[in-house]
């Protein structure tokens, strides 16, 4: 008699959700969870970004506060009014210029073009002749930052486009009140009447 294997029945896999065992192909679409270190890497990153945001802001309020101690917060940072149009974020320059940065207490670059605020001269930072005109001088390069982020200015011509350096010879105002007055009244410049004179 011939040996007749007995028929079995196929073992049918319960439906998906039902305990079906997961395979490789089920989990091709499915993305993988960030480890947990890495998590902890973008929030830290993100909370450093955000910290040195904070520090620049409060770095460049101190130093308003600090050169005018007596002015509220209207005064440090004026309210725009509609006669100003020129706006930027101004940074500090660094070596060669840019484009919207501030060099010293009475330069700046504005849209790339170096202007020199006409009606003020500020004691200097890249060569000063001593230690009290060099701290005067990064005091009011502070402040003209601040008061340039402050809100819309205005820049009036004078008699003369440019200087022999040719900087262009402009009156930075905000609501028809110069800028540079500012920094006179808070012992930070004097008006300007040609030449270099000693801050020492």
């Amino acid at each position: 008699m011939t040996n007749v294997t007995p028929f079995r029945r196929r073992r049918r896999l319960p439906a998906r959700g039902q305990g079906r065992p997961t395979g490789a192909w089920d989990n091709f679409n499915k993305p993988k969870p960030l480890p947990v270190w890495t998590k902890a890497a973008l929030a830290f990153g993100c909370a450093i970004v955000v910290g040195q945001l904070g520090i620049w802001q409060y770095r460049d309020y101190a130093a308003a506060v600090e050169a005018n101690p007596q002015a509220g917060m209207s005064q440090l940072f004026a309210a725009p009014t509609a006669g100003d149009s020129e706006i930027a974020a101004f940074g500090f320059c660094h070596e060669g210029g840019g484009t919207n940065c501030v060099v010293d207490g009475d330069t700046l670059y504005y849209q790339g073009v170096k202007i020199r605020i006409a009606d003020i001269d500020t004691p200097e930072t890249h060569d000063p002749r001593c230690a009290h005109e060099a701290a005067l001088g990064a005091t009011a390069t502070q402040r003209l930052h601040a008061l340039v982020n402050a809100g819309p200015f205005s820049l009036e011509s004078i008699g003369r486009d440019a200087d022999v350096y040719g900087r262009k010879l402009r009156i930075l105002t905000r609501g028809g009140e110069s800028l540079g007055e500012k920094l006179v009244d808070e012992g930070l410049a004097r008006r300007y009447e040609g030449g270099r004179r000693p801050w020492c």
